[in-house]
């Protein structure tokens, strides 16, 4: 059996093909979108694909047919016709040094000139762009075709950095430059209208029509139509067909069934919805790097610091816990306007969160982590942003978890008041009491979402009140109730008075109820009292 090549770093079409790489076919999902519109944007989060789907319609574009026989377009596409076709790819490009967005484009555009001709009375990059659409159809008798990869990343490298530069002895934020910039550029779109036969625009977001997309012959969003929730990425029957001698492998390798290695795989790496039709999908960079090494990590997490996002979260902090697990309307969470006030939209747009369910009759989305691939690294960088302890939380939540898995009790106490005594005095300093209580609550926010990898974790909403935790292992049930410069016995009080073990009353499980108190003097657990 020829060993499967994986093309981890490879983005080009026509290398992956000819150099005998798996290729996950989609190319009848391309011909759709080339023959029923014209002008599209697409979001998807990094490391998903989108750059390999604009190599393979370059290619498609280009009339390389010999790339595509034996794949689905083969039999769909009759005529492979020859576009002119300006690709335009701004990976790789720090955009966080002044004049660097118009330094990119201008020598694009100076290339493109070179080729098709330019003209000295145009001056502005967008205008001397229209002009080379215009004298790319009139040599070639065929409308143009321009792909934009990661259009975004010139405003997502400076959002929320408050760099200036000087613009006509004014000073400026950088973000508003290249947003400027971006804008006169885009409106060669509607000049070109003409001369265009097809547009695609990908990134991570969509930023706000009004403010990019001015002038522009507005772009269908198909970031969340259900014919293409799956252009991106790989499904789960994708992952059966193309991928079954690979799991096989890892299946005797970690000497587990194959339905408990699918399990595993979909456990850690799927679960990302692009529609409300809620169609499981993979992560595409993750699953490649499982399969080549024959080892589960966090690969996609680990490939790139979600930077912008941080500094995003580091406004709001004590917020994450307001944002996963609950229904919100489209509008909210596809606002194209991330701020500082609400990041919500960069959260989801990046992938860091998802949609889980869709409620139809009020049409609202339930948003959270779309596998423990993400949940993991992503609570894992907020918590070591937000508490700047030097002990890992990722670390901390798996021992954790092995204590009560094990009913030990007492090593779960050492263990989590030595961590939280870890905490620099610095980050617990707090000015009242109502801040001193969020602080707590969102440092246990933070741990136990960890925790329930491994466990599960309840914040369940019972008739007599909210329980601050619920932990479930296969053998013991924990109730905790956690006071702030209360006492541990009124902690256990509240947990009979609310009744929360109510629901476990026929639970074959030891239950446990837990009361704890901590110190806002100390910064740790004060008191600590158990019943069970």
């Amino acid at each position: 059996m020829t060993a499967m090549k994986y093309p981890i770093g490879i983005q080009s079409f026509d290398q992956i093909i000819e150099g005998g790489y798996v290729y996950v076919d989609k190319t009848d999902m391309v011909y759709k979108l080339v023959t029923e519109g014209k002008i599209y944007f697409l979001g998807r989060p990094r490391r998903f694909g989108k750059s390999l789907l604009v190599s393979t319609l370059k290619h498609y574009f280009l009339g390389h047919k010999e790339l595509f026989r034996g794949l689905k377009i083969d039999s769909l596409e009759k005529d492979w016709l020859e576009y002119p076709v300006f690709h335009l790819d701004f990976n790789g490009i720090n955009f966080m040094e002044s004049g660097m967005l118009e330094n990119v484009l201008e020598g694009t555009v100076s290339e493109w000139e070179q080729v098709y001709g330019g003209n000295p009375n145009f001056k502005s990059v967008g205008l001397r762009f229209a002009h080379v659409l215009k004298q790319a159809h009139k040599r070639t008798g065929q409308r143009c075709v321009v792909l934009i990869d990661e259009y975004d990343k010139p405003l997502l490298d400076v959002l929320d950095t408050g760099t200036e530069v000087a613009v006509d002895g004014n000073r400026i934020l950088l973000e508003e430059r290249n947003r400027e910039v971006l804008r006169s550029f885009y409106s060669t779109f509607k000049a070109a209208d003409e001369d265009l036969q097809f547009v695609l625009l990908t990134g991570v977001t969509k930023f706000s029509q009004i403010t990019v997309f001015s002038g522009f012959n507005q772009p269908a969003d198909i970031s969340m139509d259900e014919r293409y929730d799956t252009l991106c990425g790989i499904t789960q029957e994708e992952l059966e067909s193309y991928f079954a001698d690979p799991i096989a492998e890892m299946a005797k390798k970690f000497k587990q069934d194959i339905p408990e290695m699918k399990r595993l795989l979909k456990q850690r790496y799927d679960g990302y919805h692009f529609s409300p039709a809620l169609v499981d999908v993979y992560n595409p960079f993750s699953l490649l790097n499982v399969f080549s090494s024959k080892w589960m990590s966090d690969y996609w997490f680990s490939s790139g610091t979600p930077t912008y996002l941080l500094r995003l979260l580091s406004h709001a902090q004590e917020g994450l816990n307001e944002m996963t697990g609950k229904y919100y309307e489209r509008q909210e969470f596809i606002d194209y306007r991330a701020t500082a006030e609400k990041p919500l939209p960069m959260i989801y747009q990046s992938g860091y969160l998802t949609i889980k369910d869709y409620n139809w009759e009020d049409e609202t989305f339930l948003l959270d982590f779309p596998n423990n691939e993400v949940k993991k690294g992503f609570l894992s960088a907020v918590a070591a942003d937000y508490l700047k302890t030097a002990e890992s939380t990722g670390s901390l939540a798996l021992q954790l978890s092995k204590t009560l898995k094990a009913g030990d009790l007492e090593a779960f106490r050492k263990l989590l008041t030595a961590f939280l005594a870890s905490i620099p005095y610095s980050m617990r300093r707090k000015n009242d009491e109502r801040e001193w209580e969020r602080y707590f609550h969102y440092t246990f926010y933070l741990i136990l979402r960890l925790m329930s990898l491994y466990v599960v974790y309840v914040e369940k909403e019972q008739s007599q009140g909210r329980v601050d935790c619920i932990v479930e292992t296969d053998n013991n049930v924990y109730i905790f109730e956690f006071k702030l410069d209360g006492t541990a016995a009124a902690a256990l009080k509240q947990i009979e008075d609310k009744g929360y073990a109510r629901p476990y009353a026929a639970d074959a499980r030891k239950l446990y109820k837990v009361g704890v108190n901590f110190s806002s003097k100390t910064g740790t657990i004060d008191e600590w009292s158990v019943e069970g």
